[in-house]
């Protein structure tokens, strides 16, 4: 998707100039795309309406972090 894209792209610039950053995704991350946006570089996420609309809060936060 064009989001995997651009996280790519920006970590391939951030490892060709050898420096040490984060790449955060902060909206839209569930456990359907939390895979894809890790795989294209992404290391911190951060997921507020798949907590707040889930039945059980601790289940959908441990599914999350495993």
């Amino acid at each position: 998707n064009k989001m995997d894209d651009k996280i790519k792209e920006l970590r391939k610039i951030i490892t060709e100039k050898g420096l040490d950053i984060d790449i955060e995704v902060d909206g839209g991350i569930n456990l359907r795309t939390m895979e894809s946006v890790k795989s294209a570089g992404a290391n911190i996420l951060v997921s507020g309406s798949a907590i707040l609309k889930a039945r059980d809060y601790g289940e959908i936060i441990k599914d999350l972090k495993s």
